[in-house]
């Protein structure tokens, strides 16, 4: 996710953009309250003019305004006033936002975000589709606004806090609840308007928000039972962040659950969700692929469920099957001839089998670290084999916690959710690299102990950390629960791949000529990109067409994700739980207004497009990163 909701503890600050208008006198000490009232009712009465050269100047020069389908029916941002001019002009007189009011759920306050003072306020408004929120920071000198974000909440008619009516007496002579609850989820003879392919947190949280909307929607998941993407991972497996950031839409977790979840109480939260929350679920269901017909606007797709191959028909086909999809198996020379078992790291279950045993993983990621602890847990002898630098930190609410601070300083997590997707990308890679200068210095006694030991360290080419990382590549960083501490005693071996020769039958050559044994090989290696498995389900044209889902566009927005795609009603959706809960509404939201004709199906992309800048970027001192944060 991207949440950034700390108030960073530095003093850089400013801006490129000078003020042009000031909202309200200069103070030196501006209350944050009348600040942020007096900008709100300024923009509100620019809104109800429908006048986008006054909204406009309302923000700074360099200013950055993200639009979640309120204005665009599109996750987009921009960057600078004519950027944003040019938005406002096309998309003000069909969206006609009223009733602009302050949001006091979080008051206005001061906060630091980016390195950037700022007062930061909520507000509501209203648009012809449903009701919006949004989130303002304005510069305490000239009123004038740093960032804004509009989003698209709700539908009229489609308030999240609808409650579902019944006729009771319709319970007598007929079929009761759970009799249409199994007709429903049977589709003898109909069809689905929405398939999801993938039961796990994406699939489910969508699947409820759909469910809220009366969309039809059916899961289908390949694996047996709802959770086990979950429950059938390595026996030790929690979650790495705190659990106040996981929870799923509409059912927070119980407020007596530890701090982070184990991987089987998860497991079995999806299924009490599955039945709460009334979705329909297919299990031991295998997504076959198929094509679109555009003149029905309808998918004809195959799935295979217990054996026996069934047509359906839906509109739209949602891919919920994860940034980790297709397991990477690289070309390691040598691997062929290797005589023991070899195992992707996502197939990995329990070390048990693996006592006495010696096990070489090649990886040094996540997953690479977590199997190699359970191994060394279960008494094997491991070797860790680390192909490229990686970036650890260490886990608790001091160290990698940090990146989710807000979720733990007191507003709802829905006013946690607002914050987090209001700060665009500029201001996002300036909040990570702050956050990541902090979790270095934390971490650096830990970080010597493991390169004395020959492990390669960096923090993103941009000094971004662990977190943009997984946003821009879902890799290559290891939140530490303590393997590092293992590696950096030798308690587990390090190998580096320049070191390897290539493996052999009995283990790994290496180029000095000596071997090092082993009786097994977890190949902790990722996976492929998303498009990968678009084109195994549908076919490399429409695979091109789509093009690369995940990692950042020209606008700092996640590719292809929660948005209309090239490929009229094919939609995507992975992320962390955070992710999934935030991000599950406006992918919702825009599928609902496709079915109620409010937006076309495809996305003809009107609204003007940002352009990501050099000079939105504070890089971070080299000497205090290392050598390897420039590499």
């Amino acid at each position: 996710m991207s949440p950034a909701g700390s108030e960073e503890r530095d003093e850089h600050g400013g801006h490129d953009g000078g003020p042009r208008r000031a909202c309200g006198s200069r103070a030196a000490d501006p209350d944050p309250g009348e600040r942020a009232a007096r900008w709100i009712a300024a923009v509100g009465a620019a809104f109800a003019g429908a006048d986008h050269d006054a909204v406009a100047e309302l923000l700074v020069a360099d200013g950055a305004w993200r639009d979640l389908l309120a204005l665009t029916w599109g996750l987009h941002t921009y960057y600078g006033t004519d950027q944003v001019r040019s938005m406002l002009k096309e998309t003000l007189p069909t969206a006609r936002v009223t009733d602009v009011e302050l949001d006091d759920s979080v008051a206005p306050r001061p906060v630091r975000r980016g390195g950037v003072p700022a007062i930061e306020a909520l507000f509501r408004f209203s648009t012809d589709a449903g009701h919006g929120r949004g989130v303002v920071r304005i510069d305490p000198g000239s009123g004038l606004a740093l960032t804004v974000m509009t989003s698209l909440q709700e539908l009229h008619g489609f308030p999240d806090s609808r409650r579902a009516t019944s006729d009771h007496s319709t319970r007598f002579g007929g079929p009761n609840w759970l009799d249409r609850r199994e007709a429903a989820a049977g589709y003898a003879d109909t069809d689905p308007v929405v398939l999801v392919v993938g039961g796990g947190q994406a699939g489910l949280a969508l699947a409820a928000r759909l469910g809220r909307l009366d969309v039809d929607t059916l899961v289908v998941d390949r694996m047996n039972r709802v959770g086990d993407n979950w429950r059938r991972r390595y026996h030790s497996l929690t979650l790495h962040n705190e659990v106040w950031v996981n929870h799923l839409p509409f059912l927070p977790f119980p407020d007596h659950w530890p701090t982070y979840v184990p991987k089987d109480k998860l497991a079995g939260w999806f299924e009490a969700y599955v039945e709460a929350m009334e979705i329909n679920f297919w299990p031991s269901t295998e997504f076959l692929g198929g094509a679109y017909d555009p003149a029905e606007q309808r998918w004809t797709v195959r799935v295979r469920r217990d054996g026996a191959e069934r047509v359906l028909r839906p509109r739209h086909v949602v891919l919920a099957t994860g940034v980790s999809g297709i397991p990477n198996l690289p070309a390691v020379p040598g691997l062929d001839d290797f005589a023991g078992p070899v195992v992707h790291s996502g197939a990995f279950v329990d070390g048990t089998a693996y006592a006495g045993k010696r096990v070489t993983v090649l990886g040094s990621g996540n997953s690479g670290h977590d199997v190699a602890q359970e191994l060394h847990a279960c008494g094997a002898a491991v070797t860790m084999v680390q192909r490229s630098p990686t970036t650890v930190v260490s886990v608790g609410p001091d160290a990698a916690g940090r990146v989710y601070a807000l979720y733990g300083e007191g507003p709802s997590t829905a006013d946690c959710d607002l914050i987090t997707t209001s700060v665009p990308y500029s201001l996002l890679r300036r909040s990570y690299q702050i956050v990541t200068r902090q979790l270095a210095e934390l971490d650096r006694g830990l970080h010597d102990r493991l390169r004395a030991a020959g492990f390669r360290i960096d923090h993103g080419t941009d000094g971004t950390g662990f977190q943009m990382k997984y946003l821009r590549r879902g890799g290559g960083y290891y939140l530490d629960v303590g393997c590092s501490g293992l590696i950096a005693d030798g308690g587990i071996e390090l190998l580096q791949s320049a070191a390897i020769d290539r493996f052999v039958a009995g283990g790994v050559r290496l180029t000095d000529n000596t071997e090092r044994p082993a009786d097994a090989v977890v190949l902790a290696t990722g996976y492929k990109p998303q498009q990968e498995l678009v084109r195994v389900l549908f076919g490399d044209e429409l695979a091109d067409r789509v093009g690369p889902v995940w990692g950042y566009d020209d606008e700092g927005e996640l590719r292809n994700m929660w948005r209309r795609t090239g490929q009229e009603g094919l939609w995507f959706t992975a992320g962390s739980l955070a992710q999934c809960r935030i991000y599950s509404r406006f992918l919702a939201l825009q599928i609902k207004a496709c079915e109620t004709a409010l937006i076309p199906r495809s996305d003809d992309g009107r609204a003007p497009r940002g352009e990501l800048r050099p000079q939105d970027v504070v890089d971070l001192p080299d000497a205090l990163l290392g050598e390897e944060a420039t590499a």
